[in-house]
This record gives C-alpha cells, structure tokens and sequence, in this order.
C-alpha cells in the first residue's frame, strides 16, 4: 500500500486555507506543543474515532516524526480514508521554525 506523503513547507498553506491535521501523538507530547489548529486524536484510539478523520479532502496526519503518523494513514486508508502523512513530524514542523502552541486544545 503505497501512503501519500507532504512536506510541512506544502503543509502550511494549506492549513491556512482550512485542510484538516490531526495529531496522534500522546496527550502529554500534543499539550507539549503541536501546530496550530491540530485536532488530537492519540494513535491508539484512531480505531475508535475513525469519524475524526472522515470530512471533505483529505486529512493530513502528523506525529512527532512521522512514523506513527504512517501507521494512522495505513490503518485510514484500509478504511476508505483519503489520509496524507506529514513527513518529518512535528520536529520538522519546528525544524522550519514554524508556530506551534501548547496546550491541550488545537488553537
């Protein structure tokens, strides 16, 4: 099965055009800090909230690296999800010296 992948620099702008990005890192690594607007849904609990993910375009899927995140996007697309990884993770996201906040909600 072959995932789609985005860098963060193509990310962004489609953020601020309104895609949808979900967090599934641990409550605890998400409050820590994660890009604006993210909806956290843990990884171990995607099973249970696959509704999360449903919505017009794709969902773009993020973690801290990238690894986990590519674990939700498999497990989405056996589902019928349209679910696009974000390579690099939320470090990347950092790494480009991108806004994050923190906290335990998306804003």
């Amino acid at each position: 099965m072959s995932i789609n992948e985005i860098g963060v620099a193509d990310l962004a702008p489609l953020l601020e055009a309104g895609a949808r990005l979900i967090d599934v890192r641990e409550t605890d690594e998400y409050a820590a800090g994660h890009v604006p607007g993210a909806v956290h849904v843990a990884l171990g609990t995607v099973p249970e909230q696959v509704a999360a993910f449903r919505g017009d375009g794709p969902a773009y899927v993020i973690c801290r690296s990238g690894a986990r995140s590519m674990r939700a996007c498999e497990f989405l697309e056996q589902q019928g999800i349209d679910a696009v990884n974000v390579a690099g993770g939320t470090l990347a996201w950092i790494n480009e010296r991108r806004e994050v906040v923190t906290g335990s909600t998306p804003l």
